[in-house]
């Protein structure tokens, strides 16, 4: 307990780990399923990139420019008020928009948590009867029969290959000579080819113009499209549907990202600069493990959710609805916590272009240019991962479930080896952990290019421990150890903030359009051939670099000072004076 009752820091330290922990399970919540909702919208990768690319660009120049009036005005309480209250009205305008087809599933379900255990074998294909418009002369519609593959299902023994379109959604008319097409497409089941072919489903399609579709097999989740006997199943799509979804999408992500993304930066100034106003910043650094414990209980707890909820879901509306939902309960509850969120009543003063600052510091070390340059790409690449793995992992059958606990395996270890951050600091060179890290993010995005089922993922989670947490414990020492006086936090925050946001911007809207003209394996493996060029390319200018030594005086002066004699002798043996003769040597 401190003396001044107003600065009591075991409570402040109390508040802002509970609250660091809450905001950990509010933000596991949506982020990394925030795609995959998408995705269910009927959202194309290349609009994704183009709506994850515009939340990036808000929150890495948006959120500094509320920090600094939000301090300026001292108004720091009510923007932490105000942006958790305004972001769970913001974030369920997201549940409000239709999406651009909508999917039907009637299902018997076993009462307890999902769909009946009577599986189909995988890879079964569906009978389609298409019928398309000729010329204005002829009135009778010429029907054409192909084959529609189904993901988690197989062929029937005996059945000869048709025309086979492997998705729905990567569904493309067939060329018929003077067809007329249109903007609809509209699948009708026939239940009569079910008695005879207990394996063939017969739909009649009218309309057959497509608009651009998300790649990937399945149109909803294929772990549940392996138990989809006797369903029936309606696809509504417009290209005017897709245009509004779009829209609608954009602008809702936009306004709920302007509100939310202040609250990070915000909440992580008070703090510090309370505990430097008591001379406790030494416990500043160990509150990052709590958001990552949050983070961890929040992803196991909705996938877990949502699974329970996995037969209700399929019959009212998309699954990732209750993601939201469990986003605003956990928003409500750090309201609350941030009521009590230490704020400094004393403001200390600070040059208001410290941002300028920084960014000149960096133009003149070649060490911070080259650092710079590497968090820009990997920001770029971890987008990528961050987007589209999990529509990688439901293209091999893998549920909300199995996602979830892919990402908590990842956090697992890396908290796991936050016990070990002061050893790997002191035994590695900082060049050398980058470039650890970097190893391992390009070997992850190798093994995620050869997927083959969907458990496959797990074993390679853990690597993320060294590819996301060692790499910015270097970088953040990198960063310390070059940055100058009283520029660390300002150095820092540029490089987490804007670097690191401006190339996941990048990195989004540009695989989005990879990925549609190519494939995810493809813009993986690409990513990790960009990786290793870069970590060689690095460590090839980082030997040829003067090796420049700087002097922290305030590590000096934790130094015991052995008696010297007031004569000229003495006077050259003081540390003081070897030291400041040493830097202007160098």
């Amino acid at each position: 307990m401190s003396a001044n009752p107003r600065w009591d820091i075991s409570r402040a330290l109390g508040v802002a780990k509970l609250f660091h922990l809450v905001c950990g399970v509010r933000e596991a919540c949506v982020t990394p399923f925030l795609t995959l909702y998408l995705r269910q919208l009927g959202l194309a990768a290349p609009w994704v990139g183009i709506l994850m690319g515009t939340k990036h660009l808000i929150a890495a120049f948006w959120a500094p420019v509320c920090a600094f009036l939000a301090k300026s005005y001292r108004k720091r309480r009510v923007l932490l008020i105000g942006s958790l209250l305004s972001s769970v009205g913001a974030s369920l305008l997201m549940v409000l928009i239709p999406g651009a087809h909508k999917n039907r599933m009637h299902l018997p379900c076993n009462g307890s948590s999902g769909v009946t255990s009577t599986d189909a074998p995988p890879g079964v294909t569906l009978l389609v009867n298409i019928t398309s418009a000729q010329e204005p002369a002829s009135r009778h519609p010429a029907n054409r029969t192909a084959e529609v593959e189904m993901p988690g299902f197989r062929n029937p023994p005996g059945e000869s290959d048709r025309e086979t379109f492997r998705d729905p959604h990567d569904y493309v008319a067939p060329s018929v000579e003077g067809a007329r097409t249109t903007s609809q497409v509209l699948l009708h089941p026939v239940t009569s080819g079910l008695k005879g072919h207990p394996w063939e489903v017969t739909f009649e399609v009218v309309k057959t113009a497509l608009p651009l579709l998300p790649a990937g097999k399945g149109p909803g989740n294929p772990a549940n499209l392996s138990r989809t006997r006797g369903k029936v199943w309606t696809f509504d799509l417009s290209l005017d549907g897709l245009r509004w979804t779009f829209i609608l999408s954009l602008g809702s992500m936009a306004f709920w990202e302007l509100l939310a993304a202040p609250l990070e930066q915000v909440a992580d100034d008070s703090l510090y600069e309370y505990l430097d106003f008591v001379d406790a910043i030494d416990r500043y650094r160990s509150l990052g493990v709590w958001r990552l414990l949050g983070m961890l209980a929040g992803v196991c707890g909705i996938a877990a959710l949502v699974r329970q909820l996995d037969c209700f879901l399929m019959n009212s509306g998309p699954r990732g609805v209750v993601h939201f939902y469990g986003y605003s309960v956990v928003s409500t509850l750090a309201l609350l916590v941030s009521i009590a969120f230490p704020i400094p009543s004393c403001q200390q003063w600070e040059p208001s272009y410290k941002s300028v600052k920084a960014l000149s510091i960096v133009r003149g070390d070649p060490r911070l240019i080259l650092l710079a340059f590497t968090v820009v790409l990997t920001g770029a690449i971890v987008s990528t991962v961050q987007n589209f793995l999990f529509w990688h992992m439901m293209d091999h059958g893998s549920g909300e479930l199995v996602m979830g606990f892919s990402v908590a395996l990842s956090l697992l270890g890396e908290i796991l080896l936050h016990l070990f951050k002061t050893t790997l600091l002191r035994k590695l060179s900082r060049t050398g952990l980058v470039g650890l890290g970097l190893c391992c993010l390009a070997g992850q995005l190798l093994y995620y290019s050869f997927l083959w089922s969907w458990w496959s993922v797990l074993p390679v989670q853990i690597l993320s421990a060294i590819s996301n947490g060692a790499l910015w414990w270097a970088v953040a020492a990198s960063v310390e150890d070059l940055a100058t006086p009283r520029m660390e936090r300002a150095l820092s925050a540029l490089f987490r903030g804007h670097f690191y946001g401006s190339g996941c911007s990048l990195g989004s809207f540009v695989g989005g359009f990879v990925v549609m003209r190519f494939s995810l394996a493809v813009l993986y493996q690409a990513c990790c051939v960009t990786l290793l060029l870069w970590l060689a390319l690095l460590l090839s200018i980082q030997q040829r670099l003067p090796q420049e030594r700087k002097i922290k005086y305030s590590k000096l002066l934790s130094m015991e000072v052995s008696d010297t004699s007031d004569s000229e002798q003495g006077t050259e043996r003081d540390w003081l004076v070897k030291a400041m003769r040493e830097e202007h040597s160098d």
